[in-house]
């Protein structure tokens, strides 16, 4: 069907409401880019289509909208992801294969060399122990709301834990630098003060309540009628829970963990306030005790004074972190997929 038969299909209040709403969000988008004082009357306009068209053709209007919602979305991802790649180019033009330069000097800003291994090394190394603590203990939280837990005690633990979700990750850091940081200092006796271990062990509180919310969610949309099939054949409430339950789950408790890792991954302020922020790599390499950076704590950390090439390579880490946490939500869809096939979830 040609376009033109497409149009003549459809309805006058989308024509209307469309064509006036995308030509004024057009013109502001221009207007922004041309002459950015000018930008506040095509908006007007915008909002002007859409009080008339709220009106007039109410269904037709919320179609657009919904569609424009959409759109605008991806089209910003889009743009910021071409934004952070063109700023980035300078360093990867600079530094080529030196952008993972195993051997010091790592990170000069005034001799321009940028290394960013320590800092993939450090988010590697506080992810690691953040989800040995998010991942263990938020399928086990998930399994008790949803399974054991009683009706009152349910009723209570799942909003406190998604009030934690909420909790600003400055407060984390503040007390994990505050408490976590001095009772290691004391007990350990360490040289340094901030370490991967105390990020680590942070970071993963912090991730625990998406782990749980979303895994109990998957836990909770298994049908009533599969588990009772496997009590009535004689399999006790626990074996139904391991045999039944969280297989059939298995799909969404891994996107669970994989949303906890992204999570972890992209964790900025807690590693910022806890860590030292040096850019070299501990000695020996798997010290946990050591004090370097993550991705994200060296952007927090030097944005401020960089310029240049140095805030060029700053977009660098910004764009191995965007492709990380890319590959993280593509493996989670493909272990999901998979689940369903083998297992029929329905998440």
């Amino acid at each position: 069907m040609s376009v033109t038969a497409r149009l003549e299909n459809v309805d006058q209040g989308t024509r209307i409401v469309g064509g006036l709403g995308s030509i004024t969000v057009l013109a502001a988008l221009a207007a922004f880019l041309a002459v950015p004082g000018y930008t506040l009357y095509p908006l007007l306009g915008f909002l002007a289509v859409v009080a008339y068209g709220w009106v007039t053709y109410r269904e037709s209007t919320a179609r657009y909208l919904s569609f424009l919602a959409t759109v605008s979305t991806i089209l910003i991802l889009g743009l910021i992801t071409v934004y952070l790649i063109l700023r980035s180019l300078p360093t990867f033009q600079l530094m080529g294969l030196g952008i993972f330069e195993t051997s010091e000097p790592f990170w000069v800003p005034g001799s321009d060399i940028y290394s960013l291994i320590p800092m993939m090394w450090g988010t590697f190394v506080t992810t690691i122990i953040a989800m040995c603590i998010a991942g263990p203990f938020g399928v086990a939280g998930a399994v008790f709301i949803s399974e054991m837990a009683p009706g009152w005690a349910r009723e209570i633990t799942k909003p406190a834990i998604e009030i934690l979700a909420g909790v600003p990750s400055i407060v984390y850091g503040f007390l994990g630098f505050v408490l976590l940081n001095e009772y290691l200092m004391t007990e350990l006796q360490l040289s340094n003060y901030g370490s991967f271990f105390a990020v680590g062990i942070v970071v993963g509180l912090m991730a625990l309540p998406t782990v749980v919310s979303v895994a109990e969610d998957a836990l909770a949309s298994i049908p009533d009628a599969t588990k009772d099939g496997a009590l009535a054949l004689g399999a006790t409430d626990w074996q139904t829970t391991t045999t039944v339950t969280i297989p059939a789950a298995f799909s969404g408790v891994s996107a669970a963990v994989l949303l906890g890792v992204g999570r972890v991954v992209g964790e900025t302020m807690a590693a910022t306030v806890i860590l030292g922020n040096i850019t070299e790599l501990p000695d020996p390499l798997t010290d946990v005790f050591g004090n370097t950076v993550t991705l994200t704590s060296l952007i927090a950390s030097q944005y401020g004074n960089a310029s240049g090439t140095h805030l060029s390579a700053l977009f660098a880490a910004g764009v191995v972190l965007f492709i990380t946490v890319m590959f993280l939500g593509i493996g989670s869809q493909l272990i999901e997929s998979h689940m369903q096939r083998k297992l029929g979830g329905s998440e």
